[in-house]
């Protein structure tokens, strides 16, 4: 007498391709590919962009104005998706990320190139964290691991062939047309999501009545922390230059860091409280430790060891391959998430600390492959479950919010990290010694930071 029942069930679908969920999820992974692709090409076609804009310097200060736009949109969109829903923060972002992309290609100066750069980065910040409410209202709490799985696989194509394809494109048409050629990618991805932008959502959310919830606070803070970290990048890279006035620019941008950030993460954040506070800087910790060696990786093989630059770039690809297979593996695993996070950052710090051993002479560059595979199966391992326990923890009033403060620790774990080991390296030297100096100075910092995220991993629970 099982049968009435069993038709009273309630259909919970299993798989992020059944038919209610099969468009929203490739039109996620269609746009994260597209953002992934726009990234990985930028690092090919700069030198010849700086060459025809004549600004030697502009590859390091393109990337900071798309790391600084992006963490600004990310507050206002997360604020945006809590009040309003997401879908207009998802579409304000695409439209924003065409228009730059188009600018770029465009582009007849370097200033203007920068600011194309920040419009990008304006329209990425907004519709990556869209798409994060989006996965949090939409799927069901044992989806979500597999959704995460799938937008760290996105990041796999365009990293294996995106340097590639982005080289060919810039030898035989230019490099406009890398940015050119991106635009009409965007529709059918855009085609996929706008029925999911209509999906009711899983969970109704009351708007938020805490501190986080006010749009003036919110968005000064978010100019403080995207102020702050620029001012306190450029004040680093100058310390070996002038030290009095660049450490003055230093200590100031700090304090506009930490005074954005005491408002834009969730309460208790900045003392390690227990649960969502930590979870949240568990992102951040994660992306200072495994970006802050990756992207230093070309530069010690190509001038310790002598690489051929596509050679260099063969540690990145796999890393690539590798936080995809993490990725995947934890949307399989059950029990507690801070033991995941844990194995996560015991992973990227063995494999940093593996990594040193490619500028020591004697010792073969190509070790750097194999330690990097370990490094981003902790990252696909461990950064995607911070992201789902972040959710799972989230009030649905604040998800968006959370969703921001996730952004904001990663963008700010890369930046500050990428940005400091610049500054030491320019610090202790451009020759091929002082750059292994550099690189086993860089690599011994970040292990520390990602031996301190295996150590704060139990005060996520």
């Amino acid at each position: 007498m099982t049968g009435p029942k069993a038709l009273d069930t309630p259909h919970t679908p299993t798989r992020i391709l059944a038919p209610e969920f099969r468009t929203a999820t490739v039109g996620i992974v269609l746009t994260i590919t597209l953002v992934a692709f726009e990234g990985m090409s930028v690092a090919v076609i700069m030198p010849t962009v700086a060459k025809e804009l004549n600004a030697l310097n502009l590859y390091g200060i393109s990337i900071s104005a798309f790391l600084i736009a992006s963490l600004f949109a990310n507050v206002v969109a997360g604020l945006w998706s809590d009040r309003r829903g997401y879908a207009l923060p998802f579409l304000a972002g695409v439209v924003l990320f065409v228009a730059g992309m188009a600018l770029a290609g465009a582009a007849q100066s370097a200033v203007l190139f920068l600011v194309a750069r920040a419009v990008q980065g304006l329209g990425a910040g907004a519709s990556i964290v869209a798409l994060l409410v989006m996965i949090a209202r939409v799927y069901p709490s044992g989806l979500r691991p597999k959704v995460f799985a799938a937008v760290s696989a996105a990041w796999v194509v365009p990293a294996m062939v995106g340097p590639a394809v982005a080289g060919f494109v810039a030898g035989h048409w230019g490099w406009r047309y890398v940015f050119f050629g991106i635009i009409p990618l965007v529709v059918p991805a855009l085609a996929m999501l706008v029925p999911a932008l209509r999906m009711p959502s899983s969970s109704e959310a009351a708007p938020s009545q805490g501190p986080r919830s006010r749009p003036l606070a919110m968005t000064l803070a978010a100019t403080a922390t995207a102020g702050g970290a620029g001012a306190l990048l450029h004040g680093a890279d100058r310390l070996h230059v002038d030290v009095v006035p660049a450490a003055v620019e230093t200590v100031a941008g700090l304090a506009f860091l930490v005074y954005g950030l005491y408002r834009l993460l969730p309460p208790r954040a900045l003392r390690f409280g227990r649960g969502l506070a930590t979870t949240v800087l568990m992102r951040g910790f994660f992306s200072a430790a495994f970006f802050g060696v990756n992207s230093f990786i070309p530069l010690a093989l190509e001038e310790v060891k002598g690489f051929d630059p596509s050679y260099a770039g063969i540690a990145l690809t796999t890393g690539a391959i590798g936080w995809s297979t993490g990725s995947y593996l934890q949307s399989r695993q059950e029990g507690e998430a801070y033991k995941r996070i844990r194995l996560g950052a015991g992973c990227v710090t063995v494999a940093i600390l593996i990594c040193v051993l490619c500028v020591l002479p004697g010792v073969t560059g190509w070790i750097a492959v194999p330690a990097w595979i370990v490094a981003g199966f902790g990252m696909g391992f461990g950064m995607t479950t911070v992201s789902v326990t972040a959710l799972k923890q989230s009030p649905v009033n604040e998800q968006g919010a959370n969703s921001a403060a996730l952004s904001v620790t990663d963008m700010l774990g890369s930046a500050l990290s990428v940005g400091i080991g610049g500054a030491l390296v320019n610090l202790i030297g451009h020759a091929p010694a002082q750059i292994s100096t550099g690189f086993v100075v860089i690599s011994f910092l970040m292990a520390a930071i990602a031996l301190s995220a295996t150590a704060l991993a139990g005060r996520t629970r």
